[in-house]
């Protein structure tokens, strides 16, 4: 709990695929992930988040769980899938990629 009070704790994601965006919107997270809506994520009052470059979000906050918590719930609106790789990733995360259908 020092650690939190004193330094904080840092969560990256990365959004990767076309069109996918990110934007900080007062209290909100603005999220296009490729769905015909866009999707708004309250963010909690403890909690900081940036974008940088649309595609980079970073979540700071003293609290660990809740750290986790946010940045696991923003990963669950489109978790990275192992086809095109497309998707909402921590930053580093390597995703097993798949290969697709071939025809015989």
């Amino acid at each position: 709990m020092v650690k939190g009070v004193s330094d904080g704790y840092v969560k990256k994601l990365e959004i990767h695929g076309v069109g996918f965006k990110a934007a900080v919107k007062g209290k909100q997270l603005d999220l296009a992930l490729g769905f015909s809506h866009p999707i708004l994520y309250d963010i909690p009052d403890q909690i900081k988040v940036t974008v940088e470059d649309n595609t980079k979000v970073t979540v700071e906050g003293p609290n660990k769980q809740v750290v986790g918590q946010v940045a696991s719930e923003i990963r669950s609106f489109y978790p990275p899938e192992p086809y095109k790789g497309k998707g909402v990733r921590y930053a580093g995360e390597h995703i097993v990629r798949k290969e697709g259908k071939t025809v015989q």
